[in-house]
């Protein structure tokens, strides 16, 4: 499997300190909430999550992936609930978690990522918290990170259409400097979204 191979080294391709744009989101969480962590790598997310109280769950593909979650929650002294997991054939919970949160998820082509956003959705209980970072198609000629497929990356138009419903508490798109580990480095084309599902 790709990702095995990309996360075989020691090191940890996106590094080991949580996505910047979830970090800066952090004080919308609460202890003790239920949080699951979307295609989480390594798990650096997943981690931070955890280390700020939160019940995790964490999925990815890569069970090479998957072990270095759980080495890195077990030397930060967190508890994560790592789980193999092939996002499309996995059985989501509906109205199971608090925030789900979805870091560069821009393996998925449109119609997969369609099916995704769907499932997210119904994984959050009444009131919850997606949050959302990717790229915008202009990062194919930044070159800094993820795929080569424009038709994969985020527009405010699509994500303002996905999540259409779902109440808009922040939508940005910028430009910026990423540092995450040899994967993710240099200037980016960015776009944020934090989005509360109704009712709760």
């Amino acid at each position: 499997m790709r990702w095995d191979e990309r996360y075989a080294g020691e090191d940890y391709l996106f590094g080991t300190e949580p996505n910047a744009f979830l970090k800066s989101q952090a004080y919308r969480l609460q202890p003790g909430q239920q949080a699951l962590a979307v295609a989480d790598g390594e798990g650096r997310n997943g981690v931070f999550l955890a280390e700020q109280g939160l019940a995790v769950t964490s999925i990815d593909a890569s069970g090479r992936g998957i072990a270095k979650a759980r080495k890195l929650a077990a030397e930060r002294g967190v508890e994560l609930d790592a789980k193999l997991a092939d996002i499309d054939a996995w059985a989501w919970p509906e109205a199971a978690y608090d925030a789900v949160v979805a870091i560069f998820i821009q393996f998925a082509d449109p119609a997969l990522r369609d099916v995704l956003f769907g499932r997210m959705k119904a994984a959050l209980k009444p009131g919850g918290l997606l949050i959302l970072q990717g790229y915008r198609p202009e990062q194919v000629d930044y070159g800094t990170g993820g795929p080569p497929q424009r038709e994969n990356m985020y527009t405010r138009p699509m994500l303002e259409k996905a999540f259409a419903g779902f109440e808009i508490l922040h939508l940005d798109e910028h430009d910026s400097e990423i540092h995450e580990g040899s994967g993710h480095g240099g200037r980016s084309a960015l776009i944020d979204l934090v989005a509360r599902r109704p009712g709760g």
